[in-house]
């Protein structure tokens, strides 16, 4: 389906997104529940429990804290040949908005506080524009995040090395590189203007998942967690993707934010 069609998908309506490698092998997978779906954004969301598969490399990485194991996964997508990790989403609630044509989403981690949860950071992932599928949506995630305080006042640039890196091992595109490039500038250019979806950060940052919503699972896979807590996708420091497993399965416009 692409992304021109008329098709909409319903709120509460269970989506998958998928990162797809210029090979076609799907790198990662993640069930999320629909927020809205409109001409500016498709907002999805999951909590604790929802579903989700990474590769094995990084769950082991993020496991061991070992991050020279981040480095042989990257070195295994340069093959196209890896191996997928099942696991369950923890701790943190997710807010995610994908602007259709955008070579970035931005992300909202929510986190415990008291009897609720607040805020803990925007997250903005650098990644290819939407592909719509009947199931979801594919896109590919090109390893350059940034990282931006609940009040958009401060923000830091993060994995750049491990950018540099793909870089070299031609995962990432000539083409790719000036497309990021511009979509740096346009996410600065957003933050420095509270424009786009950034425009409504106040009203987002009151958003809450609803305990009553069921944990989402991949189609044709059902949700679990083994007694020892294998398979769980814990929440990692401020300046981490919140995306871990532990069960393998087979410049100017930059300012600082502590993590």
């Amino acid at each position: 389906m692409g992304e021109g069609a008329t098709h909409r998908f319903k709120p509460d309506q269970t989506v998958v997104r998928r990162d797809v490698h210029g090979s076609g092998r799907v790198r990662s997978e993640q069930a999320l529940r629909v927020i809205a779906d409109t001409g500016e954004a498709l907002v999805t969301a999951c909590a604790p429990g929802a579903q989700a598969r990474w590769p094995a490399l990084y769950a082991q990485a993020r496991a061991q804290g070992d991050r020279s194991v981040r480095t042989d996964g990257f070195d295994a997508m340069a093959t196209g040949v890896w191996e997928l990790a099942g696991a369950v989403w923890q701790e943190t609630d997710l807010l995610l908005w994908k602007p259709p044509t955008s070579w970035f989403s931005v992300n909202a981690f929510f986190v415990p506080d008291g009897d609720g949860r607040r805020l803990r950071n925007w997250y903005v992932d650098f990644e290819h524009p939407t592909r719509r599928t009947e199931a979801g949506f594919d896109t590919f995630d090109l390893t350059v995040d940034l990282v931006v305080a609940p009040d958009l006042t401060r923000w830091e640039w993060k994995d750049e090395d491990e950018y540099a890196h793909v870089r070299r091992l031609g995962i990432v595109s000539d083409t790719e590189h000036r497309a990021v490039d511009a979509a740096r500038d346009e996410v600065l250019a957003m933050l420095t203007e509270r424009s786009g979806i950034l425009a409504q950060a106040e009203q987002w940052a009151a958003w809450r998942w609803d305990p009553a919503w069921p944990s989402r699972a991949c189609p044709g896979r059902s949700p679990r967690r083994d007694a020892n807590g294998a398979g769980a996708l814990r929440s990692p420091p401020p300046g981490s993707r919140d995306r871990v497993s532990t069960r393998e399965t087979s410049a100017a416009g930059r300012k600082g934010l502590s993590p």
